[in-house]
């Protein structure tokens, strides 16, 4: 068994193999060598380029700009809720200044939720599938170089990153109970209580 989360030590930071009881060597020895794949190790040197150079420096935004950038990325596409049209929105105008992007609203297909006789918020009115294979096929069409998730659902997050062809990244992640904020939850007294985490972080 292996658990990370909460390590006061962090061996392996400093190249320890800290892990008792388990050979993960063969597990290493083939991580390092999907790394020597070109297209793995480039996005390892810029992402790594990011963290050495800009530190505690730059937002998420400015890092997904950078990343963008050293990649050589010209093409982003953002797939977002409908209910963060707005955020989408003002990313985009962001964006604009540096790439071609296109935005996809999960709601575009206008796919009744009936045919799949899934359940509505409210019964008496029409309402559309969140379709995240669909962004994702719309954004595969017009050849992205990386994608952007902006508050899709649990689980849409998902299916819209199985099927993209281009790099996935998130920039929001969708908490309406929170202002998409989910981290808040850990710090949280409330919440501490609630989850039952007994040690304050």
């Amino acid at each position: 068994m292996i658990n990370c989360s909460g390590c006061k030590t962090n061996k392996c930071y400093s190249g320890e193999d800290c892990v008792q009881g388990h050979d993960f060597g063969k597990i290493i020895n083939s991580s390092k060598d999907e790394y020597c794949q070109a297209e793995n190790l480039k996005v390892l040197e810029v992402s790594s380029n990011i963290e050495g150079e800009h530190y505690m420096e730059w937002t998420r935004l400015e890092e997904i700009i950078g990343f963008a950038e050293g990649m050589g990325f010209k093409t982003i596409g953002i797939a977002h809720c409908v209910g963060l049209t707005n955020e989408a929105k003002s990313l985009k105008t962001v964006l604009d200044k540096k790439f071609t992007v296109y935005a996809v609203c999960c709601k575009f297909s206008g796919i009744d939720k009936k045919d799949f006789n899934l359940p509505q918020i409210k019964k008496d009115r029409f309402e559309a599938i969140c379709n995240p294979i669909g962004q994702a096929m719309v954004l595969n069409d017009l050849k992205t170089d990386m994608n952007i998730i902006v508050g899709l659902c649990i689980g849409h997050d998902m299916l819209f990153t199985k099927f993209s062809d281009a790099h996935v990244t998130t920039f929001i992640v969708k908490d309406r109970i929170t202002g998409h904020n989910p981290a808040i939850t850990l710090y949280s007294k409330y919440y501490q209580k609630k989850f039952e985490i007994n040690e304050i972080i």
